[in-house]
C-alpha cells in the first residue's frame, strides 16, 4: 500500500467503535501521521461536541493539529486548527432559518405522506443545523452503535412491503426529492436504513471543500487520497449508504476502502477489507511507519 497524503475517514464505526466509546487507541496513531505532516479529515454526519465528547484536540499539540480537518453535519461544517490548537470554522453551508423551515416542511409532508397512504409511522429529528433526519424504524434503537447494522436493511424493507410502499429505500429517496421539488429547493435525501436524512448538503459537500482547501495549500491531489468508511454498502438499487458521497467527480481518483462486515454490494471503486475499527487503525499504524 502506497504513503498518502491526506487520509479521509468517517468516525462512528471506523474509527471508532461509537461516539460514547474511548478514543486512546485511534489517536496514537493520529499523532504520528499529525506529526508527519499527514493531513486527517474525519468526515461524519455527527457534530464537533460528537467527536471524542469535543475534546479531540486536546490529544494533540498545536503544530500536529495544524494538519487535523473535520468536515462534519452532512456538509454543514468543515472544521481546521488555529495556531493555538482551537477549532474554527473553515466553512459552512448553513440555511437561512426561513430556509431551515421550509426543510422542516418538507420532511413533515414525507412524515404524513407515509402515514396517510401507507399508515407507516415515523418520527423527524429536526435539531440538526441544515437537515431533518427521519427515523424510519421507530422501534428499533440502536444505542451507542450508531452507525449502520447488517439486519436493519431487511427489517426494514419487510416493513415498507408489509404496509404497501412497494419502492424500497431508492422510493423513499424519490419522495423526498419529489417533495423538496414542490416546495422549489433540490435537497439531497440520503439513508442508512434506519434513517432518511434529508438536507441542503450531504458529505460530497465536506470532502470537496476540504480537498479543495488542501490544494490550494499544498498541492495534495486525489490521487495522494484515501478514503475510509463503513456505510459504502448498497442499500438498494443504485443506492449506497452515507459513506459513498466521499466519491465525488473530484475525489474519484483517490482509493477507497470499507472496512464494515456487512454482506453485500458496494460502489465499483470501492474496497472492502472488513474488519472493522481494528482495520483502519492497524492502516494508520502501517502509515506512520512507511
Amino acid at each position: 500500500m502506497k504513503k498518502y497524503k491526506a487520509i479521509f475517514f468517517d468516525w462512528d464505526g471506523t474509527a471508532v467503535l461509537s461516539r460514547t466509546a474511548p478514543v486512546d487507541e485511534v489517536v496514537v496513531p493520529m499523532k504520528k501521521l499529525l506529526a508527519q505532516g499527514i493531513r486527517l479529515v474525519i468526515v461524519s454526519g455527527t457534530t464537533i461536541e460528537n467527536i471524542a465528547k469535543g475534546k479531540l484536540h486536546e490529544y494533540f499539540t498545536p503544530e500536529e493539529l495544524k494538519n487535523l480537518y473535520m468536515g462534519l453535519g452532512r456538509g454543514a461544517f468543515n472544521y481546521a486548527y488555529d495556531q493555538a490548537g482551537q477549532p474554527f470554522l473553515l466553512s459552512h453551508r448553513i440555511p437561512e432559518k426561513e430556509e431551515l423551515l421550509k426543510i422542516h416542511r418538507i420532511c413533515y409532508e414525507i412524515h404524513e405522506t407515509l402515514l396517510k397512504d401507507y399508515d407507516f409511522r415515523t418520527d423527524i429529528v429536526f435539531s440538526r443545523p441544515n437537515y431533518c433526519k427521519i427515523d424510519l424504524m421507530v422501534e428499533n434503537n440502536r444505542g451507542d452503535n450508531l452507525f449502520f447494522q447488517e439486519n436493519e436493511l431487511e427489517i426494514l424493507k419487510e416493513n415498507l412491503n408489509g404496509h404497501g410502499f412497494e419502492g424500497g429505500l431508492k422510493g423513499l429517496v424519490k419522495l423526498a426529492e419529489e417533495t423538496a421539488r414542490e416546495y422549489g429547493m433540490d435537497l439531497s435525501a440520503t439513508t442508512d436504513a434506519k434513517y432518511l436524512e434529508v438536507g441542503v448538503s450531504s458529505k460530497s459537500d465536506n470532502v470537496d471543500m476540504i480537498l479543495q482547501h488542501l490544494w490550494e495549500q499544498d498541492q495534495i491531489q486525489p490521487e495522494d487520497c484515501t478514503f475510509w468508511g463503513d456505510e459504502y454498502i448498497g442499500l438498494d438499487e443504485g443506492l449506497f449508504g452515507s459513506d459513498s458521497f466521499m466519491r465525488t467527480e473530484k475525489t474519484k481518483k483517490g482509493d477507497f476502502f470499507d472496512v464494515s462486515e456487512a454482506k453485500g454490494i458496494r460502489p465499483e471503486a470501492v474496497t472492502v477489507l472488513g474488519g472493522g475499527v481494528q482495520t483502519f487503525i492497524r492502516f494508520m499504524e502501517d502509515q506512520s511507519k512507511m
